[in-house]
């Protein structure tokens, strides 16, 4: 997809990975919505947009309800235009270990129903053009698995799942789908993960910067900038992550114990550093 000239919405955008792939696409000539529970940043994003001389609105919106998505659509097309490109990249840690019902709730609509109520918003639209992009932002964990934390890597397995079903389905109808999964990023997120006192959650940040070097947001957005130009599904920042991944499925038994141990390693480290 040509990126200049088009429509671009950007789920939690008001930092972290979000900022950086508003700005990319901002960069590329797109004019974009910025989306975010976080108002004021989403505000900040946007200025740092504008200062550079590009075209952006900034909104405050939960991407998982259906409604805020239909009013940033709207908002979109009677500022903008039609929506070209959505980037669902709004998503949360979760509860640690295996949670309770209400913890998969909240993060089932963060992470995976927030992507299924965009698109069944967005694709209709797109089928009728006969063209449209949809960016689901997951993770290698939806392609791994994430010590310590069962909701982030079920709904990251999911997103990757749904993004992988959008592709196949919608492919001849001119839709582009790219799913992004990088490991360890420097954002608000990784960092508030990292700070937590919760013994599971701290496991959680300390396997993802063990896993592999803790990249910029920037060099995230740039690799999935150059993804939707190139029509390119999966998108690895960290390129180890494909051998991680083919590992897995050589043997997945062995790639069990192989965490297992991974994780004994974590909480012994951990268990000496208390």
């Amino acid at each position: 997809m040509h990126i200049e000239d088009r429509v671009a919405i950007v789920t939690g955008a008001g930092s972290g990975i979000g900022r950086a792939l508003a700005q990319a696409l901002s960069a590329a000539g797109a004019r974009v919505v910025v989306a975010d529970i976080d108002h004021p940043g989403a505000v900040e994003t946007v200025e740092l947009i504008t200062g550079s001389g590009g075209a952006a609105l900034a909104a405050r919106a939960d991407a998982a309800a259906a409604a805020d998505i239909e009013n940033l659509v709207g908002l979109a097309e009677s500022d903008f235009g039609p929506v070209d490109i959505y980037v669902a990249n709004a998503g949360i840690m979760g509860a640690p270990g295996l949670g309770a019902d209400a913890d998969w709730d909240v993060i089932l609509d963060v992470n995976l129903r927030a992507h299924i109520r965009a698109a069944n918003i967005v694709v209709p639209q797109w089928v009728s053009r006969g063209t449209g992009y949809f960016v689901s932002v997951a993770s290698a964990a939806g392609l791994l698995s994430q010590i310590g934390a069962a909701g982030y890597t079920v709904t990251k397995h999911a997103a990757v799942g749904f993004a992988e079903w959008l592709a196949i389905t919608y492919g001849d109808d001119g839709i582009g789908v790219s799913c992004v999964c990088p490991l360890g990023v420097d954002t608000p997120l990784l960092n508030a993960v990292r700070a937590a006192a919760d013994s599971d959650t701290h496991a959680s940040a300390e396997a993802v910067v063990r896993s592999g070097a803790v990249i910029t947001a920037d060099e995230v957005a740039t690799a999935t900038v150059d993804a939707i130009r190139a029509d390119r599904f999966l998108v690895l920042p960290h390129p180890e992550v494909l051998d991680m991944y083919r590992h897995k499925g050589s043997d997945y038994d062995r790639w069990i114990s192989g965490m297992r141990r991974y994780q004994r390693t974590l909480r012994s480290t951990q268990a000496s550093e208390d």
